[in-house]
This record gives C-alpha cells, sequence and structure tokens, in this order.
C-alpha cells in the first residue's frame, strides 16, 4: 500500500508574507508611539513584500490553498487594519464620530476588496484590478501620513482632508472601475538597454524626496481607473473587467 505524503507548508513564499505582515503591525505600532513617519514606512515595505511573495511562489512552483488564504489574511492587517487605525490615530480622532466612522469605512471596504477579489479570481481579466487595490489604497493613506509628516505640516489643518481621502480609497476599492494590474509585464523577457537606464532614473528620483514622489505617483494610479472608466464609457467599450479572453480553458464560455 503507498504510503501517504504528508501535507506541509511551502517556507519560502510564507516567509515573504509573514514578513509583509509584519510590517503592518510594525505600522501600527509605531502610529502608537506617535512615530507616523515609520508608521507608514512600515506599510510600504509591507507592500514591497506583498508583492514578491505570489512571483517567488509562481518562480518556484510553491504555490498552495493555504499561502493564498494566508496572504489574504496579511493583507487585510497590513492594507486594511492598519492604515485605518494609523490615519485615526493621526488626525481622524479630531473629527470626532465622523473620523471613526470614516477609518471603519476605509476597513470594511478593504475587507470587501479581498473577499470580492478572492471569490473572482478566475473570472477577471488578470490585466486589469476590479477596484483599486488594497495596497494602493493603503499608500494614498499613509503616504498622505508620510507627506504630512516630511513638511510638518499640523495635524489639525488636514483632518478633513485626511476625511475625504480615507473615503475615497475605501470606496473605490469596491467599485468596478479597472485599475492595471501590470500582471502582464513579463520579468523574464529580454528588453532593450534604455529600459534599464529608465528604471535606474526612476530610482533616482524616486530618492530626491520619497514622500513626495511616492504620494504623488500612487495619487495617479489612484485616479487612472477613473480615466480608463471614461475611455472606455466614450469610446463604447466594455468597462466591466470580466475577462473576454478566449486564450485560457477556464475562460471559455465566461461571455457568450
Amino acid at each position: 500500500m503507498p504510503r501517504k505524503r504528508r501535507k506541509g507548508i511551502y517556507v519560502l513564499p510564507n516567509l515573504f508574507t509573514l514578513a509583509a505582515l509584519f510590517g503592518g503591525f510594525y505600522a501600527v505600532v509605531m502610529a502608537m508611539n506617535n512615530r507616523f513617519d515609520l508608521a507608514a514606512v512600515g506599510v510600504f515595505c509591507a507592500m514591497v513584500l506583498d508583492s514578491l511573495d505570489g512571483r517567488v511562489a509562481r518562480m518556484t512552483n510553491t504555490q498552495s490553498a493555504f499561502g493564498e488564504q494566508m496572504d489574504s489574511l496579511s493583507d487585510m492587517v497590513s492594507f486594511g487594519a492598519a492604515p485605518a487605525l494609523i490615519a485615526y490615530e493621526w488626525t481622524l480622532r479630531e473629527a470626532g464620530r465622523w473620523g471613526w466612522i470614516a477609518a471603519f469605512v476605509y476597513c470594511a471596504c478593504a475587507a470587501l476588496r479581498l473577499a470580492r477579489f478572492n471569490v473572482n479570481t478566475g473570472v477577471v481579466d488578470k490585466r486589469w484590478f476590479q477596484g483599486l487595490p488594497s495596497p494602493a489604497a493603503a499608500a494614498l493613506v499613509t503616504g498622505f501620513i508620510w507627506l504630512m509628516t516630511e513638511l510638518e505640516i499640523p495635524r489639525a489643518d488636514v483632518t478633513w482632508i485626511m476625511f475625504v481621502l480615507a473615503l475615497y480609497a475605501g470606496l473605490t476599492m469596491v467599485t468596478n472601475v479597472p485599475f492595471y494590474s501590470f500582471k502582464d509585464v513579463q520579468m523574464k523577457k529580454s528588453v532593450p538597454f534604455v529600459v534599464i537606464v529608465l528604471i535606474a532614473l526612476g530610482i533616482a528620483i524616486v530618492n530626491i524626496h520619497p514622500p513626495i514622489v511616492m504620494f504623488g505617483l500612487f495619487v495617479l494610479y489612484g485616479l487612472s481607473g477613473y480615466a480608463v472608466y471614461a475611455w472606455r464609457k466614450a469610446k463604447g467599450r466594455p468597462t466591466s473587467v470580466i475577462s473576454t479572453s478566449t486564450d485560457e480553458p477556464d475562460e471559455r464560455g465566461l461571455h457568450k
């Protein structure tokens, strides 16, 4: 009788996921200690690590259902609960009940966004996200906090801007607006030399003043989905990100 193979957990991709989870936890702890600049950095580090765990799993052929669930739970902490709590501790508490309502709306929308992502994985066009991805929403909220902290602008002066930004980021996560996912960018393909030069230039620009550059980039990305939606609407093209591809077997027959 063949011996049953024991089920196990792949270490490498889950190490990245745990590190991303630590980034979100670290961000909350720093916010509790009034180090909001470090709190924002913790969330951005979690973003980088979150973008790597899936790629590492695919490259090493170590994908698993456990890893997918672990990734979602980590995202909920790092990009859902952490930004909401940081924003509330930073200035939303000054708005009274409206402040915690905005923080809760953001947190609830992040949970809804992640749940919808999990159940729609098989039918959504992989080139696009359905709604603003939670890491980008977190970057909008914590990036603004990071920028204001660096510029030494009093928190009380921007309470209602933070209120609007938290609601915008939260509600945009649960819209059907398409946001480019960059998942069709092939890292294994050779590229012209000029691409490497542009990447180096981009890194140099970010280092001029990371808070301004990073927040600016995510503001543009946070608006890009609505621009794509309006352009598709104007051209009479489908605005849904439900895949219309027939190249993959599991996508055939979805659109009759």
